[in-house]
């Protein structure tokens, strides 16, 4: 009888995962783009790193 009751009942409403996907697909695309944006960037350090050593 409980299992007649159960099948009778109106089906739970599913949860949407179109929320869901966009929100990672949004967050994949901006790492995407912050990777890009740090290996097209210049350095930031400008002037040379190593010292000139004496002249001959």
């Amino acid at each position: 009888m409980a299992r007649a009751r159960t099948l009778l009942e109106t089906p739970k409403p599913r949860e949407r995962l179109w929320p869901v996907l966009g929100a990672a697909g949004l967050l994949a695309l901006s790492a995407l783009a912050f990777a890009t944006a740090m290996i097209m960037a210049p350095p930031v350090i400008s002037e040379h790193v190593l010292k000139p050593g004496p002249q001959p």
